[in-house]
């Protein structure tokens, strides 16, 4: 198990989890019309899914815009998600 952590394919084996999840949440919500839809969870997978991928850029030791533009990308989506779901104000003049 120590071996399998410290090569990294751990974490690829949780990326390609991830990756399959949102594809079958996506055509769960298709086929069925039943469960989250695309928007409804996707921003919030993608932030989790760009942490791991700048964590396995950093593990190989990547140049460094490599470990960065995930961790962009999740700050983003995870802004993007947390937008989402901010209770919002109900109009008072309507």
């Amino acid at each position: 198990m120590n071996a399998l952590v410290e090569s990294g394919r751990l974490l690829d084996i949780v990326i390609a989890f991830t990756l399959l999840e949102i594809a079958a949440l996506w055509l769960f919500h298709r086929r069925t019309g039943r469960g989250l839809s695309l928007g409804h969870f996707l921003s919030n997978l993608l932030a989790g899914l760009f942490l791991m991928l700048a964590a396995r850029s950093a593990m190989v030791q990547a140049d460094w815009i490599w470990i960065v533009l995930p961790l962009l990308a999740s700050a983003v989506s995870h802004a993007l998600d947390l937008r989402q779901r901010w209770p919002r104000r109900e109009n008072p003049s309507s």
